[in-house]
């Protein structure tokens, strides 16, 4: 938590009563359902809470946005980016039923009203959104196929809709194909070692 303090000081009182729960939740979950490796449950806030609010740190989402979380796993970009931002909607899916059991129990014991999760692929998903998010789902071109039609075409923020991806590594061979991607160093924003090789891909649809 101290982590997010640092980074986030804007917090209220509740999103931080929100944030600190999720530890215990995660811990409790992990035992009947592995959705956090278990080397990366004791960097909780590090590894997955904060590297999922890298995407907060690229654009701040308005009230009137709507947001897919594509492959979401046990929630992750898509629960701290809901308690971050408790007026935008954020949609979950993952293919993988039992993770969506957890995002549901999740954000029901945190009071997330902004979020529904789904046990579905994303491109059988219904509606249009601002922005997709994701974390080491798949290659670039995966998501493009699966979301472009998507994205809606007014932009309500200042940076244009799209996809927001968490990724790492190298990237040149991925994003070759998409001139019109942008890339946020995570280090910029977070000094701990982790971060080095992380980033947020912006790919405006």
């Amino acid at each position: 938590m101290e982590l997010l303090e640092k980074y986030f000081p804007q917090l209220s009182p509740g999103q931080y009563d929100q944030f600190a729960a999720l530890d215990e939740l995660y811990r409790h979950w992990n035992e009947q359902i592995n959705v956090v490796s278990r080397k990366d449950i004791d960097a909780l806030y590090e590894r997955h809470v904060l590297h999922s609010l890298g995407i907060a740190k690229v654009v701040r989402f308005n009230a009137s946005a709507r947001i897919l979380d594509v492959g979401t796993g046990g929630g992750f970009p898509g629960i701290p980016l809901a308690i971050l931002y408790p007026d935008t909607e954020f949609v979950l899916v993952d293919s993988i039923g039992k993770k969506i059991k957890v995002v549901n129990q999740v954000a029901q014991a945190l009071g997330l009203n902004n979020v529904s999760a789904f046990h579905q692929r994303a491109e059988s998903i219904e509606g249009s959104f601002d922005f997709v998010v994701t974390r080491a789902v798949t290659r670039m071109q995966g998501l493009v196929q699966w979301t472009h039609q998507k994205i809606r075409l007014e932009s309500l923020h200042e940076l244009p809709n799209g996809i927001l991806a968490l990724k790492g590594g190298d990237l040149s061979d991925e994003l070759r194909r998409y001139k019109k991607a942008s890339i946020y160093p995570l280090s910029d924003y977070f000094d701990a070692e982790f971060f080095e090789t992380k980033v947020v891909v912006h790919l405006p649809l």
